[in-house]
């Protein structure tokens, strides 16, 4: 390996990447980052380990190794961090008022002919209204989907039931097996 790429740390910076590898709270790749740089720090009597063992004990290629070492050399600590996006994520079809109408459209009368709305019915109908220029009837169960609401149900609300603690078998049926099976374990 060329000289240009060896890692070199300062006493204070050991002690952050030694802080790092040992946190419980930093994301896993973070800590590979941190104990990557720590074994490959020439200036210390735990570190000047090959690539090939540095990918061995952190589960990493050696390219993924050489990379990191390069990226430190080059920028320093922030070759601990994910490269930020350059690009936006792509903005979402449906915003809060584009929900809200849904939600509201939903909770209507569906078209003549049809006891209930379906999921292509609500898309097409979103579409007609021009609240978005064309939609997938995914994105419409997914946004229903985090929003509790049902496709026509007889209450007309875009609310979830509550389901009362007696009124369902599987809850009475759950609570008093567990209860007998523990019981006749212990005996």
């Amino acid at each position: 390996m060329s000289a240009k790429m060896q890692v070199h740390l300062a006493a204070d910076v050991r002690r952050e990447l030694e802080r790092v590898a040992r946190s419980q709270t930093a994301k896993a790749a973070k800590v590979r980052r941190a104990r990557v740089l720590l074994l490959a720090d020439e200036d210390h009597a735990e570190g000047q380990r090959p690539d090939t063992y540095i990918a061995t004990v952190v589960g990493l290629s050696e390219k993924q190794v050489k990379t990191i070492r390069q990226k430190f050399v080059r920028e320093g600590l922030t070759a601990l961090e994910r490269k930020p996006r350059v690009t936006p994520p792509t903005p979402r079809k449906l915003d809060g008022r584009a929900e809200a109408q849904l939600v509201a459209l939903c909770c209507s009368t569906p078209p003549g002919g049809r006891q209930r709305w379906t999921l292509q019915l609500l898309a097409d109908e979103l579409g007609r209204l021009e609240v978005v220029t064309s939609i997938c009837p995914e994105t419409v169960r997914q946004c229903l989907k985090k929003t509790g609401s049902s496709l026509g149900e007889p209450s007309g609300s875009a609310s979830p039931r509550t389901i009362a603690r007696g009124s369902s078998r599987r809850w009475s049926r759950s609570s008093t097996s567990i209860a007998k099976r523990t019981t006749n374990a212990i005996r």
